[in-house]
């Protein structure tokens, strides 16, 4: 890390401004108000320093002041029930929007692999992995990779299954004066999409679907284009908390996955606007 350069865990105040007024109220009971409760920036600092190392919970350094492992564990738990992190993502989509970063002409859709070491809901045996339990993540980004949607299944559920939920997921994006943009002019895929069938509820939903077809040579062209949902899933393993699934609650790590949706949307939005 650079010299003077701010530890990616410690919450700006600008990325607070955002995310504060997102949390549910507690309020301190008076008849029985028990231990004052963590500062809440202090604990999403401790949720973000797990998100970006990795490390077990109950190894968090209690000398950096972000509470407790578990304070920490159950603050996300608690603000992904109350959607707080999909509330932020969206909002982060919307000022994208408004700064005119956002290309809707295509978006590219794809899934990855992942090992979940102690399994849980959403796993099953992987097929790229010599069929050890894993889940499979799936993604939808517009044009420059810019996630729109994400879920979660087992690792042994077929890309195609998520095309439609994916796209179904993508929220309304406002931002901009008239209706709230959610569907892109065209949608990239790869060959494990191929299905007339669901090419026809993709045109449904006034979508051109520009689908690798099975048995076609390699080299289509279509590499151009879907290379940004790639570099968004080297983004979000960028996030060590996310290389492998160490959760067994399917739960906390998708949010785990939406809160690094949104990260990547805030870099993106202080890219474009030079704050």
């Amino acid at each position: 890390m650079r010299r003077g350069e701010q530890l990616p865990w410690i919450v700006s105040d600008e990325l607070w401004a955002r995310i504060e007024p997102l949390l549910p109220v507690v309020r301190r009971r008076a008849d029985h108000p028990g231990r004052r409760r963590l500062d809440d920036r202090k604990v999403l600092c401790g949720i973000l320093f797990v998100l970006y190392t990795g490390i077990p919970w109950e190894f968090l350094p209690k000398e950096l002041g972000f509470g407790s492992g578990m304070t920490c564990w159950r603050r996300l738990r608690d603000w992904n029930d109350a959607g707080v992190w999909q509330r932020l993502h969206e909002s982060l989509l919307a000022e994208l929007h408004a700064a005119g970063a956002l290309d809707w002409s295509r978006a590219v859709i794809d899934g990855s692999h992942v090992r979940a070491m102690k399994g849980g809901p959403k796993t099953g045996p992987s097929p790229v992995d010599r069929a050890r339990t894993g889940s499979k993540r799936h993604l939808i980004t517009e044009a420059h990779g810019i996630p729109l949607a994400a879920s979660l299944t087992g690792g042994n559920r077929n890309d195609v299954t998520q095309l439609m939920p994916l796209i179904e997921a993508v929220p309304p994006v406002r931002g901009r004066r008239g209706r709230p943009r959610r569907r892109p002019d065209r949608l990239y895929a790869d060959r494990g999409y191929d299905h007339d069938k669901y090419r026809k509820q993709v045109r449904a939903v006034g979508i051109a679907p520009v689908i690798a077809r099975r048995g076609a040579e390699h080299g289509s062209g279509l590499g151009v284009h879907r290379w940004v949902v790639e570099q968004s899933f080297a983004l979000l393993h960028w996030f060590r908390r996310l290389r492998i699934r160490w959760e067994i609650r399917d739960d906390i790590h998708e949010a785990f996955l939406t809160l690094g949706c949104a990260l990547i949307c805030w870099r993106r939005l202080c890219r474009a606007t030079g704050s």
